[in-house]
Formats: structure tokens, sequence, C-alpha cells
């Protein structure tokens, strides 16, 4: 059910694996932060991916819905309209350093102090100002062929799916295909493929998956290619963003 809720300023709150969140939207901006485990938000916009580097902006008005994969710490910011950090009026994925890691854990602490809360509040619209975004996520499509190209395409992940032949699973050409990727999602198929077997790493890591048979679920050939490719796309070892989803 839809809904419109008015979150608090701060909250945080642990939820087991599987937690669903129904779609709603905020009268006022938000950012989301898991410490542990992954959440993903989609929008019809597409899917945005929280982890314990990774937080999720989500601007005033925008309907979306959440699920916690592993067991998950959220960390939650509420921002008023005339109270906004420069951030952009679509969802969008924040970077968060190791002083920013601080600043949303301390925040969310039980019983701090309302004038300790608002000096955390005032850095941490500071840093946000100069946090860098991080494209970790999957725009939706619209067209009903890249759409249904996109479903078989995840469902498959685990093997290489030529574009040619969910050209023919979704009734179309490769050429209209692979300008429908480029105009709707701003990828070329690859790199949609690419970002979408990193999304699925980091959900399966967050529940406890081992990196050997993460790799193979995403479609790596080997256990040092999914290293290699998850260190260069999260700038980390998929053994290191296991650790620290789990912590």
């Amino acid at each position: 059910m839809s809904q419109i809720r008015q979150a608090p300023y701060l909250a945080l709150e642990h939820v087991p694996g599987g937690t669903r969140i129904d779609r709603h939207q905020h009268p006022g901006h938000q950012l989301i932060y898991v410490s542990t485990g992954v959440l993903v938000a989609q929008t019809s916009a597409g899917s945005w991916v929280a982890s314990c580097d990774r937080a999720i902006w989500m601007p005033a008005g925008t309907w979306h819905e959440h699920r916690a994969y592993g067991s998950s710490t959220i960390h939650t910011f509420r921002f008023d309209l005339e109270d906004r950090p420069p951030r952009p009026d679509i969802p969008a994925i924040v970077a968060v350093t190791a002083l920013l890691r601080e600043l949303l854990v301390a925040l969310t602490e039980p019983g701090l102090p309302k004038p300790e809360v608002d000096r955390l509040r005032a850095v941490l619209r500071d840093r946000l100002h100069r946090t860098p975004q991080e494209p970790i996520s999957l725009p939706a499509p619209r067209d009903p062929r890249l759409a249904r190209a996109c479903t078989i395409a995840l469902e498959h992940l685990d093997k290489p799916t030529p574009l040619s032949a969910l050209a023919d699973a979704a009734h179309t050409t490769e050429r209209t295909l692979s300008r429908l990727f480029r105009t709707e999602t701003g990828m070329s198929y690859p790199q949609w493929r690419a970002q979408a077997r990193a999304i699925h790493a980091m959900i399966l890591l967050a529940q406890g998956e081992s990196v050997t048979d993460t790799g193979s679920l995403c479609g790596w050939s080997t256990t040092s290619a999914f290293i290699d490719s998850f260190r260069r796309a999260l700038g980390q070892t998929p053994g290191a963003y296991r650790d620290l989803a789990a912590a």
C-alpha cells in the first residue's frame, strides 16, 4: 500500500534479512545508510543500493520501497526542504568515507543531547557538500522490449547472455536493443550487465554467501576474476566487503 510518511529527523533500526518496507514517500529529503547488511531501494527510475560504504539520497516526494538483504542496521536522516544539502533532485548514491560513516553512526546513537546532535548535523551537511556520487544503480527500463531483455538478463546473470539472444527474446533487433540500452540507461549492454552483476554480488555477500559461490552465481569464470572485477568497481575486495557488511 502506498503512503506518505513523516520520517523522524534521525532514526536507527535493526531489521532481519528479507524485511520489506512498502511503497511510500516523505515530505522531506532523506539520506539512507546501512552500517551492516545491504538495502535496495526501488523507485520508478530504477534500483539503488545502500551498503556499508554507500548511502542513498532520496529526494522529497519520491515514491520508493525498500528491501533488506542480510541482517541490516539502517540509519536514516531527514532534511527539511529549506535545510537541504546540495544534492540532486533525483535519487543518487553517495560515497561514504570513513569520516562520513562515523558521523552517520554517531548521529543515531540513542540519547544523544540535542546540542551535540545539532553540531554533528552541521558537520554532516558540510561533508555532503564535498562527498562525490557513486553510479551504483540500475536505471529502470521504460520500453517494454528493453524491460523484457533486462528481466531475462537478470534471471541469467550466472552465464553470459549475448545481446543477440536478448533481442530475439524481446522480438526486436540487436541494433535497436543496443540503442535502447544507451538511451534509457545511459550505458551499453556490457556496462549495464557489469553493474547488475556488481549489485547482485553485493546482495549475496551481505547475505553471507562465500566469495567463491558469489562469483560463480554472478557469472565470473574464476574467483580471481571476480575479486579483480569487484575491487575495480567498488574499491575493495569482495571478502573485505562481506566482512564489513556482516560486522
